[in-house]
């Protein structure tokens, strides 16, 4: 019978709280696996050092330090990974083709772990916080999604806990989480159900009903598929590039085109289905029950989660 070292027994039980940290931080499920599994990597590679380095310490009679506590060392692990990935990953996303949209995932996909707080996992909010600095993305995940102290921020990240009480505030200024029980990004069900239905039955008056005057879409196609490279503005246009979507995916009857109804990141979403190709269109709510924003992602690179 093999022993299960401490460390991978940690790691195995905090492998879903890891991944929705490196997830929230990086908008891409792909790089937070392999940030996960890094720090698995790490953690064996550590624990190995400690037994090599107390063995030599039994053998001069000298003390030697280890990891008190593998989840909190788990967890400074994978939030420095995932700041040092942010930054290599930053001047890859200046050259990408078009707006860069975070990688939409399943709800039944994602760990237990990583959805039993929806803070912070919505496709606008992971959108919205790639305007953060990675300290201050770091310290608002941390502090919202999973309800750590400024003190216990600040062992992480090394800053003293009043620099992260600011870090947190200014994030959540730019993010407008407010604390007011008026303000909903959730989509909301009866509203995404009337969307859907007018979008099934072509009904143009409908979807402009249900668009904020101010409403924004962002389409991300990363150059691999045609794509608006530029945000829309205004109900009217978005509207407008909307039923043209539409209008040419159904134009052609050789290639079956439906929509549906799913639950990515958390949240209901709305999938354009036709000829094997998924779009994913992830809507925000304003307190008025119109829709604010819209960000369809139709890069087929990432779209591997959603289904």
């Amino acid at each position: 019978m093999t022993l299960v070292s401490p460390a991978t027994r940690a790691w195995q039980a905090e492998r879903g709280r890891l991944i929705g940290i490196a997830y929230r931080m990086l908008g891409d499920h792909g790089h937070a696996e392999d940030v996960v599994s890094e720090v698995a990597i790490e953690a064996l590679q550590q624990e190995r050092a400690e037994r090599s380095s107390q063995d030599d310490a039994v053998a001069d009679g000298a003390s030697t330090s280890r990891v008190r506590s593998w989840p909190a060392w788990l967890t400074t692990v994978c939030v420095r990974r995932s700041i040092d990935r942010v930054r290599a990953l930053a001047a890859v996303r200046e050259d990408y083709v078009g707006p860069w949209l975070p990688e939409p995932v399943a709800t039944s996909r994602l760990p237990e772990d990583a959805v039993a707080d929806r803070e912070l996992l919505s496709l606008a909010l992971l959108h919205m916080a790639e305007q953060l600095a990675p300290d201050a993305r770091a310290a608002v995940v941390l502090h919202r999604a999973f309800g750590m102290s400024a003190v216990e921020i600040g062992r992480i990240l090394e800053k003293s806990a009043a620099a992260v009480r600011q870090l947190v505030s200014r994030a959540e200024r730019r993010l407008r989480l407010a604390d007011d029980p008026a303000l909903t990004r959730a989509a909301d069900p009866t509203a995404l159900g009337a969307l859907l239905v007018a979008v099934e039955h072509g009904d143009v008056s409908g979807v402009l009903a249900l668009l904020s005057d101010d409403a924004i879409l962002w389409n991300d196609g990363g150059g691999k598929v045609s794509a608006a490279r530029n945000p829309i503005f205004g109900a009217d246009r978005v509207r407008r590039f909307l039923v043209g979507v539409l209008q040419k995916a159904a134009a052609d009857p050789a290639l079956p085109f439906s929509v549906k109804r799913l639950d990515v990141n958390g949240e209901p979403a709305i999938a354009f289905l036709r000829s094997g190709r998924v779009d994913v269109l992830a809507l925000e709510f304003g307190a008025d029950g119109l829709i604010h924003g819209l960000r369809q992602v139709c890069n087929p690179d990432k779209l591997a989660y959603v289904l």
